[in-house]
């Protein structure tokens, strides 16, 4: 039924207001008259706005309305539906979501049901950007296409001819061949210019990129051309099956490779703020897959990350369920200090409210202050919500997001639309007028002139260190014990220096050298601002005569074209690729694992001397050992410091003391010479940063490309399984499918498949980037039959089944206390054997004895992955007990009907006195209610009770289908029908 129809029957159609003479219709909250609304905050207002448009009397009630404009009373008490505008889904999480439906279809045909009702009802958008790897960096042809790639290339996977891949930097000082070495004349330095200038900034003007391997010109763009040529060939299943979604399934929008970054499309092209639908204008929301959801509330838009099983909910048409949040108020006054840059600004705002214990709530930021900060600037600071526990940051629409738009495909009439419809429902602020009667549910505030430049780690994104006092910083975690920031190294070898040669050249490595430095898709380029200052720094670098040494791993990964185009434009890109940050593809690289080999000669200096060397990232994700197994300390920095530690060749340097280097001319730098000032900064994103990168965009959205056109896939409504493919398998979600509700299955004598400690995070539980040779993944694939360097990364096998729950708890930083040590093993307790987690899970399932996991607190940390549950779920896990959890995690694992357990405040599996090596039995009481106390039975004859946090009615009920995914499909098969909202979501527990 069409939307403008519905409206005449609606219980709220007397709010029904217009725009634009009567032909735009839209609910007005304030024709309520209820003086609540005014005192709401304004992201509440827009789940308000959402409950009273989609009111059906079943997923959403007059009840859920008047909860929700009783937020003052009900925060933290009353569960509320949202029914988001759209779904956002990036290819690792987004395939899938898309296998799992197009098994749902294989499950409703063989009931007798029409598969073609399985569809997504919500508007959904599948970006493909996340199965790029750094096969090509520089100008060399990398050994391997992907991590732990083989001696030499399958002619299935590297094209036969030579390509040069590594660009000429640094005056061709860093090059090498096929197997990662050259002649001494191909690494000799560049002879000096004679006019006076640095020979680097000559080279730049006058000289042709040369290949100093196979010394021939190549082009700028090579390097990310081979990239996107490789992840294309690479990933042609999963292509194949991307593009038989988008002709399958209604509701289904493909982003093909090659275009952007997920969160750089979102923000681009998919924003909206107001929507506009069969007549009726309601604001934007979107629930996405991506970590960097978050960042679409820098905008205006309401939007948080949510897992793949949530997400499928949602493009089912049901609504996501959520405790009705409280709203911390964050007041930004002061001014902010010229040197810092937003990526300051947002590790200060996290640390605050990190500190404020603010998890699970909604941040809405105003005061004076907001008004300094850009759209751009915004949405670096909204996507680092998920770092300090919040749902979302929001910053409501002002002046300032209209002026962005106006710099986008925006056209005047949707932009004077837009503005309307906001201002008629208070969704618009204002800052140079006396602030709103908005009530939150408590205030904090921020001084932004307190925020100084700091720089994230070494292990963690929340452990934050001045940039004045890193080089004291590194050396005390040296010395601290093993931790959350210490390393150990004795006295008498924190001096150690280690020799070696690259490209006949000696170097040294000591403990804080830097090795790694990327400047990434993650965060920092959708602000121009960032990503310019770091440009002009590597322009007055090279100027000064200034080098980055050649065996540093360094790239430059845009999340979209349109990064290029101003770097370009703005005449920094050169000077970029002269330090050796080249362009090398679109997409997550380095942040996910996917960062290419070290040198050998590196690598072999780093084990030789047990050295702590640095890796340094402009992104948001850094746990360790995430980028390279061999470099134990990584930092999260804004784009110039990367650049600026890259130069300076360790972390242990006073920037204010110690000098970067030399110049040609033998003169001390200083990083306070090369760093560009802010009016210089905002004066070159005004000349810049126009509506035509932009346009840039919306252009390659619109052609795609060759490869993708040329994909040909199948025609059917059910998808063709390939029984030998590694990439695309039918799960076995579905296996036993029925119409009838199944009784409760109480658990006995389950055996502890692992005993975990506190902060596990969704790296140690489903790891991302590549897949080691000696894992369980690994066999799986060679006996397939296919190569190390055939292997990819397990973001990429997402649709594998088999591979994903062999790669489950795989982590070689998994710290299991069965083992003793980090390892991806755990102890089979009956037959004392030490194996992998999945030959243990096997062997326990073949016997029929149930499986639980016991964690310490924070279980289920990090990205949002439903691997993270899935996995377990095929494991034979049938309950989590733990001190806390995760709250997305927690509901994942609800949503795949496992038991997320808490002990009781005070008790731990240590002062309860668990080995591990007990078994556990829970009785499950027919009738099940949200944070019941259950009892665990021990085969030592003792008992504990715990809390099951089931949060609402809706949960249990997932939780007694056996999961979202069965309670989907078993609502298809009672009705016969595509689920509607309808009374059995809200029916009271069988």
């Amino acid at each position: 039924m069409a939307l403008a129809t519905q409206i005449k029957e609606h219980p709220y159609s007397h709010v029904i207001d217009t725009l634009k003479d009567g032909k735009i219709k839209f609910f007005n909250p304030l024709k309520l008259n209820d003086p609540r609304y005014d005192r709401l905050p304004l992201s509440i207002r827009v789940f308000l706005e959402a409950a009273i448009r989609n009111c059906d009397g079943f997923y959403t009630t007059e009840g859920d309305v008047e909860n929700i404009l009783d937020w003052q009373q009900q925060q933290d008490k009353a569960e509320v539906p949202f029914t988001p505008a759209r779904v956002l889904l990036q290819d690792f999480t987004g395939i899938p979501a898309m296998v799992d439906l197009a098994a749902m279809r294989d499950a409703v045909a063989k009931h007798g049901e029409d598969p073609s009702l399985v569809n997504p009802k919500c508007p959904t958008d599948l970006i493909v950007d996340h199965s790029l790897q750094i096969d090509f960096s520089k100008c060399a042809i990398q050994n391997a296409p992907n991590p732990g790639g083989g001696e030499s290339a399958t002619p299935s996977l590297a094209p036969p001819r030579s390509v040069p891949s590594r660009l000429p930097s640094r005056g061709g000082s860093h090059c090498g061949g096929q197997q990662g070495s050259c002649s001494k004349a191909a690494c000799s330095d560049p002879p000096a210019s004679s006019g006076g200038r640095p020979a680097a900034v000559q080279q730049i003007e006058n000289t042709p990129l040369l290949c100093p391997f196979h010394l021939k010109p190549v082009s700028e763009t090579e390097t990310a051309v081979k990239n996107q040529e490789m992840e294309l060939i690479r990933n042609k299943e999963r292509l194949q099956f991307f593009k038989w979604c988008s002709k399958a399934f209604k509701n289904v929008n493909v982003v093909p490779p090659d275009v952007g970054a997920v969160h750089q499309v979102n923000l681009e092209y998919l924003s909206r703020v107001a929507q506009v639908s069969d007549g009726v204008i309601y604001p934007d929301s979107v629930v996405g897959t991506d970590s960097h959801t978050t960042m679409i509330n820098g905008l205006g838009i309401l939007g948080w990350g949510v897992g793949g099983i949530e997400s499928e909910a949602v493009m089912l048409g049901q609504p996501v369920s959520l405790t009705l949040p409280q709203v911390v108020g964050c007041k930004l006054v002061g001014s902010i200090n010229p040197l810092s840059t937003s990526i300051d600004i947002v590790l200060g705002i996290t640390k605050h409210l990190r500190q404020a214990g603010i998890a699970g709530r909604f941040v809405e930021f105003f005061g004076p202050g907001v008004s300094q900060l850009s759209a751009p600037d915004r949405t670096t600071i909204a996507n680092m919500c998920p770092e300090y526990n919040a749902t979302v940051s929001f910053f409501p629409i002002d002046r300032v997001t209209l002026k962005h738009f106006k710099k986008t495909n925006f056209s005047h009439e949707k932009l004077e639309l837009m503005e309307s419809y906001m201002k008629a429902v208070k969704l618009f602020r204002s800052y140079e007028e006396p602030p709103e009667d908005v009530q939150y549910s408590e205030v904090i505030e921020i001084n932004l002139s307190s925020m100084v430049p700091h720089v994230s780690g070494p292990k963690r994104p929340q452990d934050r260190v001045a940039v004045s006092n890193m080089k004291a910083d590194f050396q005390s975690c040296l010395e601290e014990k093993v931790g959350f920031k210490g390393f150990h190294i004795s006295k008498e070898k924190q001096e150690t220096r280690v020799p070696f040669l690259h490209c006949g050249q000696e170097y040294q490595l000591v403990h804080g050298s830097v090795v790694i430095a990327a400047v990434i898709s993650c965060t920092n380029n959708c602000n121009p601002s960032v990503m310019l200052t770091a440009g002009l720094l590597a322009k007055k670098a090279v100027e000064a005569g200034l080098t980055v040494k050649p065996y540093i791993r360094t790239s430059l990964a845009p999340g979209s074209g349109m990064v290029t185009h101003y770097l370009n434009s703005s005449g920094v890109l050169p000077y970029f690729s002269q330090l050796g940050f080249q362009v090398i593809g679109y997409g997550c690289a380095t942040c996910v694992g996917n960062t290419a080999p070290l040198p050998d000669a590196v690598v072999d200096a780093i084990k030789q001397g047990d050295l702590v060397t640095c890796g340094l990232l402009s992104g948001n994700r850094h746990f360790e050992g995430r980028l390279c197994d061999c470099v134990r300390a990584n930092y999260l920095a804004s784009p110039p410091l990367v650049v600026a530690y890259a130069i300076a060749g360790t972390v242990g340097i006073d920037f204010e003391k110690e000098p970067l280097g030399l110049s040609s001319s033998g003169k001390e730098v200083y990083l306070s010479d090369i760093w560009p000032s802010r009016e210089e900064v905002q004066q070159t994103e005004e000349d810049t940063v126009i509506s035509s990168v932009f346009k840039d965009l919306r252009g390659r959205m619109e052609k795609g490309n060759t490869f993708w056109n040329n994909i040909e896939s199948p025609d059917s409504v059910v998808f063709p399984w390939d029984p030998k493919s590694t990439y695309i398998r039918c799960p076995p979600f579905f296996s036993n499918l029925s119409k009838e509700l199944p009784a409760p299955q109480s658990i006995e004598n389950a055996h502890a498949l692992l005993f975990l400690g506190d902060k596990v995070s969704t790296d140690h539980i489903s790891p991302a980037g590549s897949i080691a040779r000696a894992s369980t993944a690994a066999k799986y694939l060679q006996s397939r039959r296919l190569t190390p360097r055939e292997f990819n990364s397990y973001g990429a096998r997402r649709g594998n089944d088999a591979v994903m729950t062999r790669g489950t708890f795989a982590s070689i930083k998994l710290l299991n206390r069965f083992i003793g040590k980090p390892s991806p093993k755990t102890l089979h307790i009956p037959s004392g054997q030490t194996l992998d987690v999945f030959e243990a899970a096997d062997r326990y399932q073949r016997d029929g004895v149930p499986l639980v996991i016991l964690a310490g607190k924070e279980y289920g940390s990090g990205n949002s992955r439903d691997w993270v549950a899935k996995g377990p779920y095929l494991l034979g896990v049938r309950a989590v007990i733990a001190e806390s959890f995760e709250k997305l995690h927690k509901s994942q694992l609800v949503g795949m009907g496992i038991m997320p357990l808490q002990f009781l405040p005070g008790q731990s599996a240590d002062s309860l006195e668990l080995s591990g090596k007990e078994r556990f039995s829970i009785v499950l009481p027919e009738s099940l209610s949200p944070r019941q106390q259950l009892t665990v039975k021990t085969s030592k004859g003792t008992s504990f009770s715990v809390t099951a946090l089931f949060d609402s009615q809706i949960d249990v009920i997932i939780f007694q289908h056996g999961g979202l995914l069965r309670y989907v499909a078993q609502t298809f098969l009672r009705s016969g029908s595509q689920p509607r909202a309808g009374a059995a979501e809200r029916a009271p527990c069988p």
